[in-house]
């Protein structure tokens, strides 16, 4: 007997907002398949505001509620029949976020959960990587978003060690970052990769897949730390304009890249990889997952 059915996941981060859904294809005998059916992705940045003033604006307060009706039409267009909306680093740090979450759930029907950090690294953690991943193998996952970025040490197949930072591209643009932090940073990843001969990197993210789509690989290889530095040189060599116009990048892309490969060149050096894949998947995924995980537990219960 074959079940489909659509869960659809609302990643609220602090440079864009998205909404991914999904279709969940359970047939007995054989694992539950999880395939992505729509995404729409809106860059409303609300980590300039909160990073800089410690407040969400009236106007990004309206373009979110608007977003947010938008996003509950497109999943009745899809069916869907479960859905969950979470939001990250922006949201948790401003003053008037709860505020800003009981006015969209007020004009939009759209009730958001606002996650921790360290939650927010659970959740990307527990995504299925196994299609992706090497059992044999160990890598630092690292998923790069506008407000912060979420760390997890995967050994043999299973998270190890997971840890969310303050080092996002939003932030870094708006050089919001301490040397502190990156100091934080480079001994948790130094001290967390020591125990393991050889470590590769996965990186997640929209700055990560665009540059992996760029580079023409095939689907699973990995990049290699050369390739990332030599385009990263690349890009600083051309200006915000260039970007757009000679290289063919959104302009809400063509500023955070740059900060984007900072971080996950960082994170190449600290740890030792040499190599980092592009799975192109991200928080979204592991909310459809967790959605599709709470209900199958509360069945069984």
């Amino acid at each position: 007997m074959l079940s489909i059915k659509k869960y659809a996941a609302i990643d609220i981060g602090s440079n864009a907002v998205r909404l991914l859904i999904s279709n969940i294809i359970e047939q007995e005998g054989i694992p539950t398949q999880f395939k992505k059916n729509s995404l729409v992705r809106v860059p409303i940045r609300l980590g300039t505001d909160v990073f800089l003033s410690n407040k969400i604006s009236v106007e990004n307060t309206e373009r979110l509620i608007d977003t947010m009706k938008a996003f509950r039409l497109l999943m009745k267009s899809h069916k869907v029949v479960k859905y969950k909306a979470c939001a990250t680093s922006a949201m948790r740090e401003s003053l008037n976020g709860r505020e800003v979450v009981d006015l969209v759930l007020k004009k939009s029907g759209i009730q958001i959960d606002v996650i921790e950090g360290e939650e927010e690294a659970a959740i990307i953690a527990a995504t299925d990587l196994n299609k992706y991943i090497d059992n044999n193998k160990t890598y630092l996952y690292v998923d790069v978003g506008g407000g912060s970025t979420e760390f997890t040490v995967i050994h043999e197949g299973h998270p190890v060690a997971s840890k969310s930072f303050k080092i996002g591209t939003v932030r870094l643009l708006n050089d919001m970052v301490q040397k502190e932090a990156w100091l934080e940073l480079e001994e948790w990843i130094k001290l967390k990769a020591r125990p393991y001969d050889k470590i590769d990197v996965i990186g997640s993210g929209g700055n990560i897949n665009k540059i992996f789509k760029v580079s023409g690989k095939a689907i699973g290889k990995p990049l290699t730390y050369f390739y990332l530095t030599s385009y990263f040189n690349t890009l600083q060599s051309y200006s915000y304009e260039e970007r757009i116009t000679v290289l063919d990048l959104n302009q809400d892309r063509a500023d955070v890249i740059i900060p984007a490969m900072r971080i996950y060149l960082s994170s190449m050096k600290w740890s030792g990889a040499k190599n980092i894949y592009v799975p192109k998947i991200g928080l979204a995924d592991g909310i459809i997952k967790s959605i599709y995980y709470d209900t199958v537990s509360s069945n069984t219960q």
